[in-house]
C-alpha cells in the first residue's frame, strides 16, 4: 500500500515547566493575560505531523511518502528521514522562507501552551498531488494533515477529483478555519481523526450532528488519551480499544501521529479494525514514554510483547506476522 503523507514539516523546541500552568492564573483576571515561565529542560528535536507520521509508518516497515513544504535549512532533517525508509523527492523547498517551528512548554500536570511559525508550510498549498502519483505510479491513500489550511482544503479537493482515498486529520488546524472550509476537509473522507475536544469542535464549526458526519465518511477515529479509542462507521456498532498503559509520562507531543501511522499501517496490512486501534495505541505509548517525536526504536519483539499484556496473546498472534523485523 502506497501512503502520501501530507502535512506540516517542522522543528520542535520542547520545554519542560516543573509546576502548572492552572497555579499561576488569575480567574478574574483572564481577559488580560501575561505570563512567563521559567522552564527547566529544553530539547530541539524534529516533528511536524507528516513527519512523525512518516517516520512512524516507517518504524513499522511502510515506504511512506512525504509531501510538505520545508526552507532551505531541511538537508539534515531529509538526510534523517530518508535513512529511515522515508522518501522525501516530494517535499518542496521554498526559496524564501525557514522550515516551520513548533514551540512548546508542557507543565507537571502534562497540559500544554504551544506556538507554531508556518515559515515554508505556507508553501505547501502550491503542491499538487498528481505528479506525485505519477512518481509512484499510483497512490492509494493520502493522508491530509494539519497544514498550510489552502494546501489542506486544496489537497482534499484533488483527491475527490482524482479519485485518491484519502484521510482527514484536521486536528489543531480546526481552530483555524471556518465551517466551509472543514466541511470541504472531511466530505468524502475514507477515514476521519479526530481527539474528544476536536469533534466538539467540528461538529459546532460545521453545523453538522455525529451521524451526519458518519454519513460523509468511512471510518471516524475518535481519540480519548488515557481512555482509549472510539472508532464509529454509519452502519454499525462502534469498535472500542483502551489505551496501554504507560509508566512514564515524558512528553504527549506526537503521540496522535504514531496512533494514526500505527493505525493506517494496521489496515494496510489488513488488520480489523480494532486491531490496527490496538497497534496504534500501542505505538502512542512508546512515544509518550521518548522525549521527541522521532526519537524511538521501534524493537518488535518488545513491541509484540507489549501488546500481549494489554490486549492478549490472541491479538498479539494476529499482529506479529504482519511486523517486519
Amino acid at each position: 500500500m502506497q501512503i502520501a503523507v501530507t502535512g506540516s514539516i517542522a522543528t520542535d523546541h520542547l520545554m519542560t515547566f516543573p509546576g502548572r500552568f492552572t497555579d499561576n492564573l488569575v480567574a478574574d483576571k483572564l481577559e488580560s493575560i501575561s505570563l512567563s515561565f521559567l522552564v527547566d529542560q529544553l530539547d530541539i528535536r524534529r516533528g511536524g505531523v507528516a513527519a512523525n507520521i512518516s517516520f512512524a509508518l516507517s518504524s513499522l516497515g511502510m515506504s511512506p511518502v512525504l509531501v510538505g513544504a520545508v526552507g532551505d535549512d531541511f538537508d539534515d532533517y531529509r538526510s534523517w528521514l530518508e535513512r529511515h525508509g522515508v522518501d522525501t523527492d516530494s517535499v518542496h523547498v521554498s526559496a524564501t522562507r525557514h522550515t516551520s517551528r513548533f514551540l512548546c512548554t508542557t507543565d507537571a500536570d502534562q497540559n500544554q501552551i504551544a506556538s507554531f511559525y508556518a515559515g515554508a508550510m505556507t508553501d505547501a498549498r502550491e503542491i499538487e498531488l498528481a505528479p506525485v502519483a505519477d512518481r509512484l505510479g499510483g497512490i492509494d491513500l493520502v493522508v491530509v494533515a494539519p497544514n498550510d489550511p489552502v494546501a489542506m482544503v486544496r489537497h482534499t479537493q484533488e483527491c475527490r477529483e482524482r479519485g485518491f482515498r484519502f484521510a482527514a486529520d484536521p486536528s489543531q488546524q480546526l481552530a483555524s478555519m471556518d465551517g466551509s472550509d472543514v466541511r470541504e476537509l472531511v466530505t468524502g473522507a475514507a477515514y476521519l481523526f479526530a481527539n474528544h475536544y476536536e469533534t466538539q469542535l467540528l461538529l459546532k464549526s460545521t453545523g453538522w450532528t455525529e451521524q451526519e458526519v458518519l454519513e460523509r465518511v468511512g471510518l471516524w477515529v475518535m481519540t480519548h488519551g488515557a481512555e482509549g479509542v472510539r472508532v464509529e462507521t454509519s452502519n454499525g456498532g462502534p469498535v472500542v480499544v483502551p489505551a496501554v498503559p504507560v509508566e512514564d509520562e515524558v512528553d504527549p507531543t506526537g503521540v496522535g501521529d504514531a496512533f494514526r501511522a500505527g493505525f493506517l499501517w494496521g489496515l494496510s496490512r489488513e488488520l480489523t479494525i480494532e486491531r490496527s486501534a490496538q497497534v496504534g495505541c500501542a505505538l502512542a505509548a512508546v512515544v509518550l514514554e521518548t522525549v521527541g517525536t522521532q526519537e524511538y526504536e521501534l524493537d518488535p519483539a518488545g513491541f509484540i510483547d507489549r501488546i500481549a499484556k494489554v490486549y492478549g496473546d490472541r491479538a498479539a498472534a494476529d499482529i506479529e506476522p504482519k511486523l517486519k523485523p
